[in-house]
């Protein structure tokens, strides 16, 4: 098993320690970029795939790891665009 598919198994196990990087990493294999943000866009994150569907995220911090319900969400988004 490759180092991504190791990745999105533990994705898929919502865990408490998922970082804001690997789901970066996660995203780009899906074909997810990051659009870029305006000055005062705050800690809102956005990601797009060339079929035009936005993932909308908050960027954690100060610590890196995302909150349950966000990966959550980003399941919900990869699986109903058939990714997972």
């Amino acid at each position: 098993m490759g180092k991504i598919e190791k990745l999105i198994e533990r994705f898929l196990k919502v865990p408490k320690d998922f970082t804001w990087d690997e789901l970066v990493t996660l995203l780009s294999h899906f074909g997810y970029e990051p659009l870029k943000t305006s000055k005062t866009g705050g800690s809102r994150r956005k990601f797009v795939n060339n079929k035009k569907v936005i993932i909308n995220l908050h960027k954690p911090h100060p610590e890196p790891e995302l909150k349950q319900y966000a990966i959550k969400q980003v399941i919900e988004t990869l699986k109903e665009q058939g990714d997972i």
